[in-house]
């Protein structure tokens, strides 16, 4: 049994990492998945693979914080699919990072304007949508840093990514009537290009990872599953959260 079958998604930041294992999960379950990000390459690599095991997708490169790529994704959903059920909104960045008093007002606002804004105007197309045929299931890529833990040298990080939770709960209580459920996930480590390029040293990776209490990083593929967790209706009485699926490192202290 297909968990996700007869429904439309879109997944943003598809073209690696957590979204590419996402989009190619949310198939596997029966999905017809838009996958956007701004490389088209990487994403025609990802619809071959998605079709070639036997799901379906079409591809739409741009920039998520443009509110008109925003809308296009929404429009390639119901054009093409006829309707729109689930939404991810993973696309994010590391921000400018380092010493806080050295952080430029111009990196600090784009932290902002693609982990936060660009979430916002993906979410108020996408639940537009949604409600038109009966309500679906909206979720950001947060992140236990800023929430559980603080870190030296990501406040545009961090400031960015819990804005999203504070989006989640406004979202949730305003579209529940609606049948539109908003959750975040709050991943731990996980293995992504953009954990590569932060711990690019044995040393660095053994903190981090060290930090867990499972003592790793999670593949892309297990935090995926929490994301269909959330999207199916397994998930139909919850709305509003912030989920941890960190490998414990909100509560390690060893």
């Amino acid at each position: 049994m297909h968990r996700l079958s007869g429904k439309v998604a879109i997944v943003t930041g598809a073209s690696a990492g957590i979204g590419r294992a996402t989009a190619k999960l949310f198939a596997a379950e029966g999905a017809k998945v838009v996958v956007g990000a701004r490389r088209q390459a990487e994403l025609d690599s990802l619809v071959a693979e998605i079709e070639a095991d036997g799901g379906s997708a079409v591809a739409l490169a741009g920039d998520v914080r443009s509110e008109a790529y925003q809308e296009a994704l929404v429009a390639a959903a119901v054009d093409g699919f006829g309707r729109l059920d689930i939404a991810f909104n993973n696309a994010g960045t590391l921000g400018e990072a380092g010493p806080s008093t050295g952080v430029s007002e111009a990196g600090f606002s784009e932290a902002l304007a693609i982990n936060l804004t660009a979430s916002f105007l993906g979410a108020k197309h996408q639940i537009a949508a949604m409600v038109t045929t009966g309500g679906g299931s909206v979720i950001f890529t947060s992140t236990f840093v800023g929430y559980t833990a603080g870190f030296p040298g990501l406040a545009a990080y961090a400031a960015s990514k819990s804005g999203l939770i504070g989006l989640t709960q406004a979202l949730a209580a305003e579209f529940g009537p609606s049948n539109v459920r908003v959750n975040a996930i709050l991943p731990g480590a996980t293995e992504t290009d953009m954990f590569r390029a932060a711990n690019d040293t044995t040393e660095k990776r053994a903190y981090v990872t060290g930090l867990h209490a499972l003592k790793r990083a999670a593949a892309p593929e297990e935090i995926a599953r929490s994301v269909l967790y959330l999207a199916s209706d397994d998930s139909s009485f919850v709305t509003g959260t912030a989920t941890l699926v960190d490998g414990g490192v909100s509560i390690t202290r060893t």
